[in-house]
């Protein structure tokens, strides 16, 4: 018994200590995402080639398969949407959500770090590689430009906008008119896409790296894989949030579904 409550008491100080880090995750993805965009770009526009251990990590990830098409300017779009979207988020967390008296555990808290380490590696090990240096087929990456690439993009902005609106709403219900937060309480919110579902910023989450998927082609597997994983965290995300405020507000809208507008 004792052994149970010393292990209770842990638990409940990791909750404590980890509260509201979010912004940790964000801050690595800015960094360490920013340095492999840095890397990317001074291989594909100067020639430069990869550091040693760098290569090491994206031929262990399976980067020397993959041979020629836009594979290189499709992961180097995709690594800049996903730098923009950890620094719009990053941004997001210091200056427009007011979080509640959420309590994340250190494994979550562990993973979420980590994961924003290994997305960018796996969008890296897509590049086509000719030694330590990325594979451009015609020695132009910009002759790679398909439509594609454009509807990806336009997707991504699209998505973005949304999920930053939705972040907006939900923050200005903590806040006064002049910008104060006021209070940390949970009400229904309205507008943009919560018309439709109870967390569209999930909804969004899921529609970015829907974009990144287009912008890769439609047919990259391992990216499908990624989107899968965001779908299902998301999804349960969104199911639970649902729940919440179902059971917290008797006149909550009856139309509203959890994630999928109209399904689920």
């Amino acid at each position: 018994e004792l052994v149970i409550f010393l292990f209770q008491q842990i638990n409940i100080v990791f909750h404590i200590k980890l509260t509201l880090y979010f912004s940790h995750f964000y801050i690595i993805s800015v960094l360490w995402n920013g340095f492999l965009l840095w890397c990317l770009s001074q291989s594909l526009f100067l020639g430069a080639p990869f550091p040693s251990w760098l290569h090491g990590l994206l031929r262990i990830l399976g980067a020397a398969q993959f041979q020629g098409g836009e594979l290189a300017l499709s992961a180097f779009l995709v690594l800049v949407f996903l730098w923009l979207h950890s620094l719009r988020r990053l941004f997001e967390c210091l200056y427009v959500s007011v979080f509640s008296n959420v309590m994340i555990h250190v494994v979550q808290y562990c993973f979420g770090l980590v994961y924003y380490v290994l997305v960018g590696l796996t969008v890296l090990s897509q590049v086509p590689m000719d030694g330590r240096n990325a594979y451009v087929t015609g020695k132009n990456v910009l002759m790679q430009a398909r439509w594609f690439h454009i509807l990806g993009m336009m997707m991504f902005i699209w998505s973005s906008a949304h999920q930053y609106k939705c972040h907006v709403i939900l923050g200005n219900l903590r806040k006064n008119k002049a910008g104060v937060v006021i209070h940390c309480n949970h009400r229904i919110p309205f507008g943009d896409w919560f018309e439709y579902v109870s967390s569209p910023n999930y909804l969004a989450e899921l529609m970015i790296y829907v974009s990144m998927a287009v912008t890769f082609g439609f047919h990259n597997f391992t990216w499908w894989l990624v989107v899968t994983n965001v779908f299902f965290s998301q999804a349960l995300s969104a199911f639970l949030s649902h729940q919440f405020y179902k059971s917290k507000f008797v006149s909550y809208p009856k139309h509203r579904k959890a994630f999928l507008p109209f399904l689920f």
